[in-house]
């Protein structure tokens, strides 16, 4: 099984803690459009706050965090090469709006404020994130469905697809896999139901 495979079956297995922007990039096979720009998307320092910030979604604790496990240059790359537009311009603006925020409440950029500050920070934007996210289901609960309203796409938020790809490519990693998971290289033979000890990681 190659790294793609191990992505979507991680994305089907947690699909109900990822956001409707995220699982339709995988339903769609995570194959890049055909009308997708050549290029840098992400600026240095943008590639350099991507990394920051999945290492505060899983920071370092008893095992390597997410800078550790490379998740950042694959965050960068996935929403290059596998989301849509509209989602790789939300996550952009996301990241400027990260910045802007961090030099107006802290006087300085994301990369330069402390870890308390980041955390602060991020924790704002994500409360912020659900309760928009919340405001968008029950706006929808409103509106009768017909096909029009059906063919409406998600509408993709900075913080979530940040989240999803930090969950995914840490839990798909070989630190992810070997050391945040319960991981026997040769598990022998199968059972279907194993009693977990308390505290026990989950496997792999």
């Amino acid at each position: 099984m190659n790294r793609r495979e191990a992505v979507r079956n991680v994305a089907f297995l947690i699909g109900g803690t990822l956001s409707a922007t995220t699982i339709g990039v995988f339903l769609d096979g995570c194959n890049p459009a055909p009308d997708k720009k050549s290029g840098d998307l992400f600026s240095a320092d943008q590639n350099l706050i991507i990394t920051e910030l999945a290492d505060v979604i899983i920071p370092t604790t008893k095992t390597p965090g997410a800078k550790a496990a490379g998740v950042g240059p694959w965050i960068s790359m996935m929403i290059k090469e596998c989301y849509p537009n509209d989602a790789q311009e939300a996550f952009v603006k996301g990241l400027e709006d990260l910045e802007d925020r961090s030099k107006k409440e802290f006087n300085n950029s994301f990369l330069k404020i402390s870890p308390k500050e980041r955390e602060q920070l991020v924790g704002k934007i994500r409360d912020e994130t659900v309760a928009a996210q919340k405001a968008d289901s029950e706006k929808a609960e409103k509106v009768k469905v017909d096909k029009n309203a059906l063919k409406t796409p998600p509408i993709p938020y900075f913080f979530s697809m940040t989240r999803d790809l930090t969950l995914l490519g840490y839990f798909t990693s070989e630190i992810g896999a070997t050391q945040a998971y319960e991981y026997i290289e040769i598990p022998g033979r199968y059972d279907g139901c194993v009693d977990m000890k308390p505290g026990q990681r989950v496997y792999a």
